[in-house]
């Protein structure tokens, strides 16, 4: 274990932790010394990277978790707080949709809303009271790229991605008399297996192709990976990251800057 960027002894939530993203997230974490926590719909994937982590000498937990629900959140999050201080969230557990507003219906909406936001808020509203005790804590939150720019087709994604960004700013601005830090980082896209099933099932027989040209859309030329997410997530989580709160953190291989197209 590094002793810079260390999380020794602190308790980490990582939503959505059982692939992609969130995998990466936690692993890096136990990694630096963390006990994580990964609250996902998945059990099994959560689990199977629970099991992982322990057998190499690292500390984690699994917990079936529906984050739109606020009762079970609530239940799940105060059990873990009996045993673990609650010292860093991330909130990394999200849906996506493609499409513009008039092939997003009603229930494609309320699927991304429920997930994306109101996922969001069920867990930092009952890790708050925790971090209050504990003398402050650390929010991370996975925005995205459609925060701050126009993408075609993420009519729905975007509204809630928009969410996540300024509810960053508000929780920011409202606990850091509390010595709470809250951040989001943005990626563009990412190699994830989400990635992997979108193109296979929108494009067999192309998916080379299209995985080619969905790179080309980022000017470094390539997507990122989920372990480069986890790097600057743990840099914000870190205590080296202590004078850091209320920013978006654009991970995107040049998009919104450099992308003129």
């Amino acid at each position: 274990m590094s002793s810079k960027f260390s999380l020794h002894n602190k308790g980490a939530l990582i939503t959505g932790g059982g692939s992609g993203i969130g995998k990466a997230i936690a692993t890096t974490f136990a990694q630096q010394g963390a006990f994580v926590h990964i609250l996902d719909y998945d059990l099994k994937s959560a689990q199977e990277i629970a099991d992982q982590l322990n057998q190499q000498g690292f500390k984690a937990e699994a917990h079936h978790c529906d984050i739109s629900n606020y009762k079970q959140v609530t239940k799940i999050i105060t059990g873990i707080s009996k045993s673990t201080p609650i010292n860093i969230l991330v909130n990394n557990a999200g849906v996506a949709h493609v499409g513009n507003i008039e092939s997003c219906e009603e229930k494609d909406l309320d699927r991304l809303y429920n997930t994306n936001i109101k996922g969001l808020y069920n867990c930092t509203k009952a890790c708050i009271p925790k971090m209050k005790k504990n003398n402050g804590g650390v929010i991370l939150n996975l925005a995205s790229i459609a925060s701050t720019v126009g993408i075609t087709d993420r009519f729905a994604y975007s509204m809630t991605k928009g969410a996540v960004l300024t509810m960053t700013y508000s929780i920011a601005k409202d606990y850091i008399d509390k010595n709470i830090r809250c951040n989001c980082i943005s990626p563009a896209r990412v190699h994830t297996p989400f990635v992997d099933g979108f193109i296979n099932k929108n494009y067999p027989g192309k998916e080379a192709e299209m995985f080619e040209n969905l790179s080309k859309t980022q000017p470094i030329g390539r997507m990122g990976n989920p372990q480069e997410i986890a790097d600057l997530a743990l840099f914000l989580c870190a205590d080296e990251a202590s004078f850091i709160t209320g920013s978006n953190y654009a991970i995107d291989g040049g998009f919104v800057t450099l992308n003129s197209k």
